[in-house]
C-alpha cells in the first residue's frame, strides 16, 4: 500500500499492517508503522489503536531501534488497566506476551536502572499470576537479568526454576528457549551440552522467525573449541545466509565476524563488516552494539598482529580507517559501552566478558570455507639459518650436509648451499666448493642462471673435474632452451655431448657426469618436441632418451642421481608415446617412472608423472586407476607440493571421486582445491572452478544453503572465456535449484533465466528448454503469474521444436493451472488442458516408438486427464448455482474416469496412479450424491492392493497403506449414508 495515502476503515488498516509486517526489517518499516498508528487514531475505534500500537511495538523489536518499543508498550498497558474490555482475545495474549520483551529488553539499554527492571519483573510475575499463566516465562526473564549482571548463583536458581515450570502459551517457542539454554551452557564452558541442546534447532525440528539463525551463530565458537570444524564451516555458511538481511540480528552477525577472526578467515571478516556499515553506528540497541564493537576489535587486533595494521578496512562512516586505527577505536568504544552497563548493574561482569572476548586467540590457523577468500596474512617470514661464524672450522659440517642433500636430490639442497655461501663470506674456499655454490645458485635463479652455470663450469675445470664442467655448461644450454633459444642450445649441447663421450671412453670422467650431459641433451630435444607440432622431431628425441637409458640402466647402484636419470628418461618416453597417440604405452611408462622415483627415495619427483598418469587412465576408462594415481601424487608430494599443485590434484580427485557418487569426500577435495587455489593466487581461475564443483557436490547432498553460498561466491569469477560458458550455465542452474529449495523463488527464477539466456545460443536446445521450464516454475512459485505463463510458453515452443512431447504437455498443464489463478481464467485453463490432452493423443497416434516410450506416453495421457479433472473441480466458483456446480463436477468426474481407463491399460506399472484416480473419482461421486458409485470405487482400491504381484500377498508399502486407509474411510462414510 502506498505510504502517502490514508487508510479507509479498520479492514484496510489491518491489510496495511499485514503488508508492512512482510517488509524488510529497518527504519522504513518502522516509519510506516508510526504512520499507521496515526491513521488508526483517526478511526475512533479503540481496538484499531491497540492493534496499531502492537504492530508498532513488534516492528521496533525486530529492528535496530529497539529502544523505541517501551513507549507504545507503556501506552498499551495504560489502556489495558483503564479499559481491558477494549482488548480482544488476541491482543490480550499479545500484551502479556510482549511483557517478556520489555523486561529483558531493558537489559539491553544501560540508561534504564536495575531497580526499574526488578520492578518490571515483579509486575510481570503479578500480572501473569492474575491471568493464570505459568511462571515459566517469568523465571526465564529472571534468569536473563541475573546472567547479565553476573549473579551466577541467582542465574542458576532461576534457570532451574525456568526448566521446572510448566510450558504454556506464554513460554517462548521451543527454538528460542533451546537457544538461550544452550547459550548459558556454552558460557559455563559446557560446549558439548550446549550443542546437544541446540541439535533439534540446528536440525530443523524447531524453528521460528529468528531460529535457527541465532543458534547457528551461537554454535560457531563452541564448535571451533571442540575441533568440530566441518560443522563450524557448515553452520557459518548456512547461518550467515539467514542473518545477512536481518537488521535486528547484529549480535548474531557479530558471532559470524568473531568466527572469521578465530578461524583464519580475516578477509571474509572484513567482507562481512563492509556489508553492514550501519552496524558501526546504530545506537538503538547498545547491547548488540557492544557485541559488534568487541568482535571488530578482535578482528582488527588479529590483522595488526599479522603485520597488516596499515591495511585500509571498512569502519564507521565519515573517515577512512586502517586496521590498527579501527582496533583502537573499537576497543575504546566497546569498553565504554561495557562500563555503562556495569555502572548500571553495580558489577564488573560485562566489562570482564568484553575484555575476554577481545583477548581470544585463533582456534585454528585457517579453516577453508569454500567461498572466495583473499589471504590476509602476510607471507610467512623466512627464518634465517643459525648464524655461522666465519671460521673455516664451522664450514666443513655445512658443506658436508649441503653435499649430502644435493647428492641425494633433496628439495632443500639449494638452500643448504646458500647457507654455505653465507657462512663462507671472508673465507677462501677451494674451487670445488665454490663451483657447487655457483652451480646451486644458478639452479635457484632459473632463467637468469646461465652465466652462473658458466662460472660453475670454469670452477669445476679448475678443480680438475672436466666432466662436471661439461655437465654445468649443458645445464646452461638447457636454461637457454627453456628461454626459447632451442636451436642455439642444441648447437651448444651437441659439442658438449661429443666431448663428454670422448672423456668417458678414456675414463677421464665418470658415469654420473656423462649421464648429466646426455640428460641435458635429451631435455633440450624434448623441449623442441613441446614447441613444435611436427612429428619429424620425435625420433631424434626418442633416440637421445634411449641413449640415457642405455648408458645408465642397470648401473645405478646406490646412486640416487643415476636412479633419477632412469626414472626421468622413462617419463620422457611416456611423453613421446602420448604425442604419438599410444596412450596405453604412455600410461605404462609413466607408471614405471613414478615407481622409479619412489623406489629411489624421491617420491616428490613422482607427483608430476602420477598426475599425468591419472589423466591418461581416465582417458582409458580406468577411473579406479586414475583415482589411485591421484591419491599417490598427493601422498608423495607431501609438504613439498606447491599450493597450485595441491589445488590441481585435489580438483582432479574431486571429479573422479564424485564420479563414483562419493559426494561427501568429493566435496572435501573440492574444498581443499579452492583453499589451495586461493593460497596460490589463482582464486579467480582454478579457485572459481573448484567452488563451482564444491557447490555441485554440496547440492547433491541436499546442503542447499551451503551450496548457494559457495555457488554465489564462484559466479563473479566464472567466465565463458576462462572456464567455458557450460560452467557458467551449470553454476547458475545449480544455484537456481538451491534457491528454489530454500524458498527464494524470485531469486531462483532470476538465476534460471540468466542461465537460459546463455543456453539460448547453443546449437543443442534441450538445456535452454529445461531452464526456461524451471524458470517458469520459480516464477509461478513466486506469485509472478504473467511472467510464469510467458516462460512456460517459451519452454513449450522449445519442447515442440525439439519434438519432446512430454515437456510440451507439462508446460501446457502448468499454464492451465496458472490461468486458473487469474480472475475469469477458468476458460483459458480449460482450453490449455484440452490442448494438452490433444497433444498426447496426436503423439500416441503418430508414434512408432518402442514399448517403453509408448507406455510413458500413455502414462502422460493418464496424468493429463487426471489433472484436467482436478482442475475442473477446483474451478467451480463458491457462489455458483447448484446446477452449474453439478455440471462442472460431472465433467471433472468424466476426466478422472478417463484417467482410470488409461492407467488400467498399463497394468500393474500404473497401479498407484490408477488407485489415486479411483479415490478422486469416488469423492467426486460422493459430492454428486452417488454413494453406491463411490463405495464401488473404494472397493476397487481395496481389491487392487489385495495381491498385485501374483503371489496372493497384499502389498504393504506406504502408498498401499495410505490408499487402503482412504478407501476404508470412504467406504465407511458411504455405507453410513446408505444406512
Amino acid at each position: 500500500m502506498d505510504g502517502n495515502h490514508g487508510v479507509r476503515g479498520f479492514d484496510a488498516l489491518r491489510r496495511a499492517m499485514a503488508e508492512n509486517a512482510e517488509e524488510p526489517e529497518g527504519p522504513a518499516r518502522n516509519a510506516r508503522a508510526e504512520q499507521l498508528l496515526a491513521e488508526a487514531e483517526k478511526l475512533n475505534i479503540p481496538l484499531a489503536v491497540i492493534e496499531a500500537l502492537g504492530h508498532q511495538l513488534k516492528v521496533y523489536n525486530y529492528s535496530s531501534e529497539k529502544a523505541k518499543m517501551f513507549v507504545p508498550f507503556a501506552r498499551l498497558l495504560r489502556m489495558w488497566d483503564e479499559r481491558p474490555e477494549d482488548f480482544d482475545e488476541y491482543e490480550t495474549h499479545s500484551l502479556h506476551w510482549v511483557f517478556k520483551w520489555m523486561t529483558t529488553g531493558m537489559l539491553d539499554q544501560p540508561h534504564i536502572p536495575l531497580a526499574a527492571m526488578e520492578k518490571w519483573l515483579g509486575e510481570m510475575e503479578h500480572r501473569y499470576r492474575l491471568a493464570g499463566h505459568s511462571e515459566r516465562a517469568v523465571r526465564s526473564a529472571e534468569y536473563s537479568v541475573a546472567a547479565h549482571v553476573g549473579d551466577l548463583a541467582r542465574a542458576e536458581r532461576a534457570y532451574a526454576a525456568w526448566l521446572a515450570a510448566d510450558r504454556d502459551d506464554m513460554a517462548d517457542c521451543h527454538a528460542c528457549e533451546l537457544h538461550e539454554q544452550g547459550w548459558w551452557r556454552s558460557q559455563r564452558e559446557r560446549d558439548e551440552e550446549a550443542l546437544e541442546l541446540w541439535a533439534p534447532v540446528l536440525e530443523g525440528e524447531f524453528t521460528c522467525a529468528h531460529e535457527p539463525h541465532a543458534v547457528l551463530a551461537s554454535s560457531l565458537t563452541p564448535l571451533l573449541r571442540l575441533g568440530r570444524l566441518d560443522e563450524a564451516r557448515a553452520n557459518h555458511l548456512r547461518g550467515f545466509r539467514l542473518v545477512r538481511s536481518m537488521e535486528s540480528m547484529r549480535s548474531a552477525y557479530a558471532d559470524h565476524v568473531e568466527f572469521c577472526a578465530l578461524s583464519g578467515n580475516e578477509a571474509r571478516g572484513l567482507e562481512l563488516l563492509a556489508e553492514r556499515p550501519a552496524y558501526f553506528t546504530d545506537d538503538g540497541h547498545p547491547r548488540s552494539r557492544l557485541d559488534f564493537t568487541a568482535v571488530v576489535a578482535l578482528l582488527m587486533d588479529r590483522l595488526t598482529e599479522l603485520g597488516l595494521g596499515d591495511r585500509p578496512v571498512p569502519g564507521p562512516a565519515g573517515r577512512s580507517w586502517t586496521a590498527a586505527e579501527l582496533a583502537a577505536h573499537a576497543r575504546v568504544e566497546a569498553l565504554a559501552l561495557a562500563a555503562r552497563f556495569d555502572e548500571r548493574n553495580g558489577t564488573a561482569h560485562v566489562s570482564e566478558r568484553a575484555r575476554a572476548r577481545m583477548a581470544q586467540r585463533p582456534l585454528v590457523e585457517r579453516l577453508p570455507l569454500g567461498v572466495r577468500a583473499v589471504r590476509t596474512a602476510a607471507a610467512a617470514a623466512v627464518v634465517p639459518p643459525v648464524p655461522v661464524t666465519a671460521q673455516e672450522s664451522g664450514l666443513p659440517a655445512l658443506i658436508a650436509e649441503a653435499r649430502r642433500l644435493s647428492d641425494t636430490l633433496q628439495p632443500n639442497a639449494v638452500k643448504a648451499w646458500a647457507a654455505v655461501a653465507r657462512g663462507a663470506r671472508g673465507v677462501e674456499l677451494d674451487p670445488r666448493d665454490r663451483a657447487e655454490i655457483a652451480d646451486h645458485e644458478a639452479m635457484d635463479r632459473g632463467p637468469e642462471g646461465t652465466e652462473l652455470f658458466e662460472r660453475a663450469a670454469e670452477l669445476y675445470a679448475e678443480a680438475g673435474d672436466p666432466g662436471e664442467s661439461l655437465a654445468a655448461r649443458a645445464r646452461a644450454a638447457y636454461i637457454r632452451a627453456l628461454a626459447g633459444e632451442v636451436d642455439e642450445a642444441l648447437s651448444v649441447v651437441a659439442g658438449l655431448y661429443d666431448e663428454v663421450l670422448a672423456l668417458y671412453s678414456v675414463d677421464d670422467t665418470g658415469l654420473r657426469q656423462t649421464a648429466s650431459v646426455l640428460m641435458s641433451r635429451a631435455r633440450i630435444l624434448m623441449r623442441r618436441v613441446h614447441e613444435t607440432d611436427e612429428d619429424a622431431v620425435l625420433p631424434e628425441a626418442e633416440q637421445a632418451v634411449r641413449e640415457v637409458l642405455a648408458l645408465v640402466e642397470g648401473r645405478t647402484g646406490d646412486d640416487v642421481r643415476l636412479a633419477a636419470r632412469v626414472a626421468e628418461a622413462q617419463a620422457m618416453l611416456a611423453e613421446l608415446a602420448t604425442r604419438a597417440g599410444d596412450v596405453e604405452a604412455a600410461a605404462e611408462l609413466f607408471t614405471w617412472a613414478a615407481a622409479g622415483f619412489v623406489e629411489a627415495g624421491l617420491p616428490w619427483f613422482a607427483v608430476e608423472y602420477e598426475a599425468r598418469l591419472a589423466g591418461l587412465l581416465h582417458h582409458l576408462g580406468d577411473p579406479a586407476g586414475s583415482e589411485r594415481a591421484l591419491r599417490a601424487a598427493l601422498e608423495h608430494g607431501g609438504p613439498h607440493l606447491e599450493a597450485i599443485g595441491r589445488a590441481q590434484l585435489r580438483l582432479q580427485l574431486a571429479e573422479v571421486v564424485g564420479g563414483r557418487g562419493l559426494d561427501e569426500e568429493a566435496a572435501e577435495h573440492a574444498l581443499e582445491a579452492a583453499h589451495w587455489a586461493d593460497e596460490a593466487g589463482e582464486g579467480r581461475t582454478l579457485g572459481a572452478l573448484a567452488r563451482h564443483q564444491l557447490g555441485g557436490f554440496l547440492l547433491r547432498q541436499g546442503r542447499w544453503a551451503e551450496a548457494a553460498e559457495v555457488l554465489e561466491s564462484a559466479l563473479p569469477d566464472l567466465s565463458a572465456e576462462t572456464h567455458g560458458d557450460g560452467a557458467v550455465v551449470q553454476t547458475q542452474w545449480w544455484l537456481g535449484d538451491c534457491l528454489s529449495e530454500l524458498g527464494e523463488h524470485r531469486e531462483a527464477a532470476e538465476r534460471r533465466l540468466q542461465a537460459a539466456e546463455i543456453a539460448r545460443h547453443w546449437p543443442e536446445q534441450h538445456d535452454h528448454a529445461t531452464l526456461a521450464h524451471l524458470a517458469a516454475e520459480s516464477l509461478g512459485a513466486a506469485g509472478l503469474t504473467a511472467e510464469a505463463d510467458r516462460a512456460y510458453a517459451r519452454a513449450g515452443g522449445l519442447w515442440r521444436e525439439l519434438g519432446n512431447v512430454h515437456g510440451l504437455i507439462r508446460s501446457l498443464r502448468a499454464r492451465a493451472w496458472l490461468a486458473l489463478r487469474a480472475e475469469d481464467g477458468a476458460d483459458t485453463a480449460r482450453e490449455l488442458m484440452t490442448e494438452a490432452v490433444r497433444e498426447c493423443e496426436v503423439a500416441l497416434g503418430e508414434t512408432q516408438a518402442e514399448e517403453e516410450a509408448w507406455q510413458r506416453l500413455v502414462g502422460e495421457l493418464g496424468h493429463t486427464h487426471r489433472q484436467f479433472g482436478d482442475m475442473l473441480a477446483r474451478s467451480v466458483p463458491e457462489d455458483a448455482e447448484d446446477d452449474a456446480i453439478r455440471a462442472v463436477l460431472e465433467e471433472s468426474l468424466a476426466q478422472v474416469v478417463e484417467a482410470i481407463v488409461v492407467f488400467a491399460s498399463l497394468g500393474d506399472d500404473a497401479l498407484d496412479a490408477r488407485t489415486g484416480a479411483e479415490l478422486a473419482a469416488g469423492w467426486l461421486a460422493a459430492d454428486l450424491s452417488r454413494p453406491a458409485e463411490a463405495a464401488a470405487r473404494a472397493r476397487a482400491v481395496l481389491d487392487a492392493y489385495g495381491g498385485t504381484d501374483g503371489s496372493g500377498e497384499a502389498r504393504d508399502d506406504e502408498t498401499a497403506r495410505t490408499r487402503r486407509a482412504e478407501a476404508e474411510q470412504m467406504l465407511g462414510l458411504m455405507e453410513e449414508q446408505d444406512g
